[in-house]
């Protein structure tokens, strides 16, 4: 058999593996495992090793240089912007429409410390859509009637009458008055004898200049504070407005029942205006919330609502007043009449009283025959005839229905 010829290209790569594996075989099998090791990562890298290059197929496809590789998917999502879900607005809030004043709105003139403003902020709330009355807020927030040289109510109150021409006066003011007072040249404690008898007359001052221009005067009391001390400062404080005002022919508005608890402390939360439950105070126990604000001005609604004549009964109700009370007139004009208070009776005394008889001792019977079923019950005692079937008829034996006929006879079907 005739054997091929070998090419040079063949003795070449024969020669070449001869030589290679004639230098590695004195060699231990450490260096033959290093070989593969590199002969396997060199598979990794560039596709084949030493057989590879020798062996190595002519027909290979070549690589195309002009193939664009795509990134892999997660590189694509990176790198894609993110897109923003957009958000729901919300709501807006309902817009309400202003009213214009009237021209001849009655104007009232609200003045005091830093309580006042928010006052003055519920009673604009309160009559914002009421185009007759005008709240002008000239209150100032860190005044009092202690510190005169800060800010003089008594001498400012008469200018500020002047340029707001009010037809209404409301004070309020005291919670800044816990501090000495300088009484001729000496300053003196709080609620001493010096500093009461000089505080009364402030008041006074200030209350006598409102009601010689003939205004109606409106005072609003203090409210309680977390600070114990501070809130029996302000009922004290309360005590002398009561007491001046009244006597001066003003208003005083009482509010402390409002923002205190069941117990008579000072009470954060409470019910509001509307009677649910609210933050009527805030977290310092001294400023107040809108709710706070809002129960403030409502109390004093209602004596503003009677100057003005704003309130009015609740529909269907005849004979009430603004304020809800039994005394107005009545449909028909006539004034109704005045119900005094009957004087309780002594029970150690009984002898005293003019009646000697009792109740219902002089009931006379009515005369008559008794003709309703109710009449015979309440006068004879004759209760009336029991119908059949019905839950009062008590009767043991009844009559049985009538026989169709003398020959008829029950009969019973017995079934096997």
């Amino acid at each position: 058999m005739r054997v091929p010829p070998l090419t040079l290209g063949h003795a070449l790569r024969l020669l070449c593996v001869a030589l290679t594996l004639t230098l590695l075989a004195p060699v231990g099998g450490g260096i033959l495992l290093s070989a593969a090791h590199a002969q396997e990562a060199g598979e990794r890298q560039s596709g084949g090793g030493i057989l590879r290059f020798l062996f190595s197929r002519r027909d290979r496809e070549p690589q195309r240089r002009d193939r664009v590789i795509a990134p892999p998917p997660e590189t694509q999502r990176r790198a894609a912007p993110a897109v923003r879900r957009s958000q729901p607005a919300a709501p807006a809030a309902p817009v309400v429409p202003e009213i214009e004043k009237a021209e001849d709105a009655s104007r009232v003139l609200v003045v005091g410390d830093f309580l006042a403003g928010g006052l003055a902020d519920g009673l604009d709330a309160a009559y914002e859509q009421n185009a007759d009355v005008v709240i002008v807020n000239r209150t100032n927030g860190s005044s009092g009637l202690v510190r005169d040289d800060y800010y003089d109510w008594p001498g400012n109150i008469g200018t500020l009458i002047d340029e707001e021409k009010p037809d209404t006066v409301v004070v309020m003011i005291g919670s800044n008055d816990r501090q000495q007072m300088r009484v001729d040249g000496n300053r003196e404690p709080p609620r001493s004898d010096a500093w009461l008898k000089e505080y009364e007359r402030r008041v006074t001052a200030l209350i006598k200049t409102v009601r010689d221009r003939d205004l109606p005067l409106i005072w609003v009391g203090n409210l309680p504070f977390r600070p114990g001390a501070m809130s029996s400062d302000m009922l004290a404080f309360n005590d002398i407005y009561r007491r001046l005002v009244t006597d001066a022919g003003g208003e005083y508005v009482d509010v402390w029942d409002g923002f205190v608890d069941e117990s008579g402390a000072f009470a954060t939360n409470g019910p509001d205006m509307n009677g649910q439950p609210a933050q009527l105070r805030s977290s310092d126990g001294i400023n107040v919330t809108r709710d706070g604000r809002r129960k403030i001005a409502f109390y004093a609604e209602k004596p503003l609502n009677r100057l003005f004549e704003t309130g009015s009964a609740t529909p269907g109700t005849p004979g009430l007043d603004g304020d809800g009370l039994l005394g107005g007139p009545t449909p028909d004009g006539s004034t109704p009449a005045v119900i005094d208070r009957t004087a309780p009776m002594a029970l150690d005394d009984l002898g005293s009283d003019s009646g000697g008889q009792l109740l219902g001792a002089s009931f006379a019977r009515p005369s008559g025959e008794a003709r309703t079923p109710a009449e015979q019950l309440s006068r004879k005692g004759l209760a009336p005839a029991p119908t059949p079937g019905r839950a009062d008829d008590f009767e043991i034996r009844r009559p049985g229905p009538a026989s169709a006929g003398p020959d008829r006879q029950s009969t019973t079907a017995i079934t096997p």
